[in-house]
Formats: structure tokens, C-alpha cells, sequence
């Protein structure tokens, strides 16, 4: 095997892994606004509910392209929860959110930081690693990312999202528990 190839296999392991660790970065992501959206509560409840699910249909058409991704490079995909627990670079501590404004504000946080994350590996994986097309892939996503926390922002910006409405995300007991005499 010559330098060229084996360097060029080397770079894009390097390439493979970055794609993975973004894999489980969208899942935790994922993951947050469905949850979110199934424990949805409040005046506008319908408008959140729709929002949320908006939102993670999105996320789940970006893991399916990033899963691609790798495939396409020869290699596979993560799939576990474990892994992608283990690799993610996004918080998932367990949270009592009392308004969706929270919640909201954490998802933007989330969003804002896979952009950062994709911003910092976009030069080096085009001229580094010599992958033009993964970085083209990366720029689509990072763009998706881009819109979606626009979106968040807009969405945050109604003043009934902050004063009416709740998420319940880990509350250690089920919502339904919360005012029952059980």
C-alpha cells in the first residue's frame, strides 16, 4: 500500500469519527425536542406541539443524511444509545423545566453549539483531510442548524411562549403524579 493511500484512509477515519460524534450530538438533540414536544402543556398548547414536532422531523431527516454520510465513506454508523450518550458533546442532564421558555432557550443553546462544532471542523476536514465533500455535506447541516435556531429565535420571541405554557421534561415522577393526592 503507498503513503498516499494509507494517509488518505487515516484521514478519512479521522473524518468518520467527527461524523459520528455529530451523529450523536443530533440524536441527544433529537431526542430533547421530542420529549419536549410530547409533554407539551399550556394555552398554545396546539402551536408548541406542531413547533416541537417541526422541529424534530428536521433533526431525524439530518441523522438519516449524517448516517449516509458515513456509510458513503466506507464505514458504519453508530446506533446505540450508549454510544451516542457516550460521545455526545450536548448536555443531557436530567431537567425540571417549569415554562417552555427554558426548554426553547436550551434547544437554541444546543443548536448554537452543534454550529459551533461544525463551524470549528468545516476548514480542517476540506483542506486538512482533503474531503471537499464532506465539508460541502457539513455546510447543508450547519445551514439546517442555522435556520432551525432562527426559528427558535422567532419562536421565542412570542411573549405567550414564556408567560403561558409548560414543558415537563424529568421530573422524577410522572406529570400526571404532580397534583393527585397519590
Amino acid at each position: 500500500m503507498n503513503q498516499t493511500t494509507e494517509t488518505s484512509t487515516e484521514n478519512n477515519k479521522v473524518v468518520v469519527t467527527f461524523l459520528n460524534l455529530l451523529l450523536a450530538d443530533e440524536y441527544v438533540l433529537y431526542t430533547k425536542t421530542r420529549t419536549a414536544h410530547w409533554n407539551v402543556d399550556g394555552s398554545n398548547y396546539f402551536e408548541l406541539h406542531v413547533f416541537l414536532e417541526n422541529q424534530y422531523n428536521m433533526l431525524d431527516l439530518m441523522i438519516d443524511e449524517i448516517a449516509e454520510q458515513i456509510r458513503s465513506l466506507g464505514h458504519y454508523a453508530l446506533g446505540s444509545l450508549k454510544d451516542f450518550l457516550s460521545m455526545t458533546q450536548i448536555n443531557d442532564q436530567s431537567q425540571n423545566f417549569r415554562n417552555s421558555g427554558q426548554v426553547f432557550e436550551t434547544l437554541l443553546n444546543d443548536h448554537q453549539r452543534i454550529i459551533s462544532i461544525i463551524k470549528h471542523e468545516l476548514s480542517p476536514i476540506s483542506q486538512v483531510f482533503s474531503d471537499r465533500g464532506t465539508a460541502i455535506f457539513l455546510t447543508e447541516i450547519l445551514e439546517k442548524h442555522k435556520k432551525m435556531a432562527w426559528m427558535i429565535r422567532l419562536f421565542m420571541s412570542n411573549p405567550e411562549i414564556n408567560e403561558n405554557s409548560q414543558i415537563r421534561i424529568n421530573n422524577n415522577q410522572p406529570a400526571f403524579y404532580e397534583n393527585s393526592s397519590l
